[in-house]
């Protein structure tokens, strides 16, 4: 965690509370001093700052992983800055290589602008849309053209683009990288140059990108924009970053039944982390709430807490409480705190089979009869298809009363 700079001694109560509503749960803010310095001046103008976040549409729906970044965009609107939510719908056109290993194939105009009219109505469910600035980055990218493409590519070198950590691992591990694939960290700089922006946010995995917007902004002789980076959340299972393909992920138009008991299936220990990056309750909250449970509270608890909390935020506080009634009433006293984990691979697995393999069945004959008989529940339902299939992700599984499994299945 950032700390403030030894320089900085006299910061207004304002300025330290924004700080630390800037900092909490994010991995880097550089660079802080100027960040600081930008705030100072905004509390002396009266000017709000423009704070960037952009998403590509890549696919058609949010998940709870994408709320971090944009429950810090909430935090700082609501400390009166101007957000702007900008839709990647040129730079999508290129697709992001950030992290990958491989050239990602681009999508086509009809698969953006579909994704893309899902976008902001979802993250709308977090931010404010009265005091959202809506963007779309081909407003400047399709105008910009091939002799405003060239001159951009000018300021910037290709031994700094492969300083880049996945370009210079697939280069020398002989993997082929796509010339298109270097304009991208140009184009989302360019973002900034465009939007005049003091601060841009992103996932670890954005930090050269969001760098290229400083240079760029210095390019362009504008004062460069501080960047803050919030961690990527780890999904149900506690492992690997939330992702659909990994099917360990909560998505923020799913049910609310379903919702709450995804929350209710995930470990106590990442409970704590879920808390600081999705919870909007106070720090000192949440720390108090860790103290009560570690003095001998039942942290079930506090995970129904979270469970309602993110339940009511995508749907409504009574839609919560009914999702905590259902899964009381779903699971018969819940799932217990600490329950096995178990890891599987074959997905899509049957379920007979995989009552067997994580030996909460005999055998696979005996996994029917428990189906037949409704004791077999993934996730709180019961299952009565014996034909089901489960897919690859975290299963919570339960067998009559006392039996529990958390089942990682690959």
């Amino acid at each position: 965690m950032n700390q403030v700079p030894e320089t900085q001694t006299s910061l207004s109560t304002s300025i330290e509370h924004a700080l630390a509503v800037s900092r909490r749960g994010c991995e880097e803010l550089l660079p802080q001093e100027e960040w600081i310095k930008k705030l100072q001046g905004s509390e002396a103008t009266g000017k709000p700052l423009r704070i960037k976040l952009g998403l590509d549409p890549t696919a058609p729906d949010i998940h709870i992983g994408h709320t971090v970044v944009l429950n810090k965009m909430r935090q700082l609107q609501d400390l009166g800055h101007q957000v702007i939510f900008l839709i990647g719908d040129f730079t999508t056109m290129i697709g992001d290589p950030s992290g990958r290993n491989s050239t990602r194939p681009p999508l086509t105009p009809e698969q953006i602008k579909s994704n893309a009219d899902t976008y902001y109505k979802q993250a709308s469910m977090v931010l404010d849309p009265a005091r959202t600035e809506i963007r779309y980055n081909s407003e400047w990218s399709d105008p910009l053209g091939a002799r405003g493409m060239i001159q951009l590519a000018a300021k910037y070198t290709v031994a700094r683009m492969m300083e880049r950590d996945d370009f210079h691992k697939r280069f020398h591990g002989g993997q082929s990288i796509s010339v298109h694939e270097f304009l991208y960290p140009l184009m989302q700089g360019y973002d900034s140059v465009a939007l005049k922006s003091d601060l841009e946010l992103g996932g670890t995995d954005q930090k050269f990108n969001l760098l290229m917007g400083r240079h760029l902004q210095q390019e362009y002789g504008q004062e460069p924009q501080c960047i803050l980076t919030m961690p990527l959340l780890e999904g149900l299972d506690g492992v690997d970053k939330m992702s659909k393909s990994k099917n360990n992920y909560i998505g923020i138009t799913e049910e609310p039944n379903t919702m709450f008991a995804k929350v209710m299936s995930i470990s106590d220990t990442l409970m704590w982390r879920w808390y600081t990056l999705l919870s909007f309750q106070s720090m000192e909250a949440i720390a108090a709430l860790k103290a009560e449970v570690a003095a001998g509270r039942n942290p079930r608890d506090a995970k129904v807490m979270l469970a309602k909390e993110i339940t009511a935020r995508f749907h409504s506080a009574a839609l919560a409480d009914a999702a905590e009634q259902d899964f009381v009433n779903r699971s018969k006293g819940g799932v217990p705190d600490v329950i096995p984990d178990i890891t599987l691979t074959g997905a899509p697995l049957g379920i007979a089979a995989l009552l067997k393999s994580a030996g909460l069945a005999p055998s696979s004959s005996e996994a029917g009869r428990l189906i037949d008989g409704g004791g077999v529940r993934v996730a709180g339902q019961v299952v009565s298809d014996k034909a089901l299939k489960l897919e690859a992700g975290v299963h919570v599984v339960q067998v009559g009363k006392r039996k529990f499994a958390r089942v990682h299945l690959s």
